[in-house]
């Protein structure tokens, strides 16, 4: 199956635990994630696990498409750095390793964005400029999100 890896480095004015409390509440993904319109089945019985499904919403020649996909966040802390990673698996034999790197930069946090992308021919185009859309979409909302919140203003 054809690959694809995707990366974006970019900043965020909150502290990294800010930034990771963020990163590992699902329902923060609405709005965050352009694509993703609601959230449901959270499941955090497991400790560092937090499972849930997640609704992307696509509009296509005028359709709208609702597709559930399963996601789940792992969380590691380790020697001042906190990552998540997920692991996204939608219909269509589309998967999505991704990882957020979060480390002190200037006041606020560097955040290392990395998607791995796999996809049947037919759609990996399709789903590799989705998801790069997202990546750089989701960069900017999340400083703003966060630089609101923390009462400084985005860079």
């Amino acid at each position: 199956m054809p690959t694809r890896v995707i990366t974006n480095t970019f900043h965020v004015d909150a502290a990294p635990e800010e930034v990771f409390e963020h990163l590992t509440t699902p329902e923060s993904y609405i709005g965050l994630s352009p694509l993703v319109v609601a959230v449901r089945d959270v499941d955090r019985s497991e400790p560092g696990v937090v499972r849930y499904t997640s609704i992307e919403r696509f509009r296509f020649l005028g359709l709208k498409y609702d597709n559930p996909i399963a996601v789940t966040l792992l969380t590691e802390r380790q020697a001042g750095k906190l990552s998540v990673r997920g692991q996204v698996r939608s219909p269509g034999g589309v998967r999505m390793d991704y990882r957020f790197d979060l480390s002190p930069e200037s006041g606020g946090t560097r955040v290392d964005d990395r998607l791995d992308l796999s996809a049947p021919w037919f759609v990996i185009g399709f789903a590799a400029g989705q998801a790069r859309k997202v990546q750089l979409a989701r960069a900017k909302i999340l400083a703003e999100r966060l630089s609101r919140r923390s009462g400084t203003r985005g860079s």
